[in-house]
């Protein structure tokens, strides 16, 4: 019997983006569950327990990226990092409409 496979689409809203350390809150979250995890940006796929392939994604405010997992608590897995990344948005201050952080200065 194959494993449980849950995929979603979140998009970045911090307004400073996926910065080191959102990275590390992802990082963190991905870490409590036993699922594999894949992110993806684009064509480029990291593993979402290392913090040095999460860092590799470079994604700004309104980058959207593909969160994958793959086992017994996949499906609790990308609900917690849904939460994280686009309720809880890293405990961080979410970009108003239009603003990506970057024309404004703060990136």
């Amino acid at each position: 019997m194959s494993e449980p496979v849950y995929e979603i689409e979140v998009e970045i809203r911090n307004v400073e983006g996926l910065h080191m350390r959102p990275a590390m809150q992802f990082v963190d979250t991905a870490s409590r569950f036993d699922s594999e995890i894949q992110v993806y940006n684009d064509e480029t796929s990291v593993d979402a327990k290392s913090i040095m392939q999460m860092t590799m994604l470079a994604a700004t405010c309104g980058t959207k990226l593909r969160i994958k997992a793959v086992g017994d608590d996949a499906e609790q897995a990308i609900e917690a990092l849904r939460h994280l990344v686009e309720v809880k948005m890293f405990d961080e201050t979410p970009a108003r409409q239009g603003d990506t952080g970057i024309m404004d200065g703060r990136l």
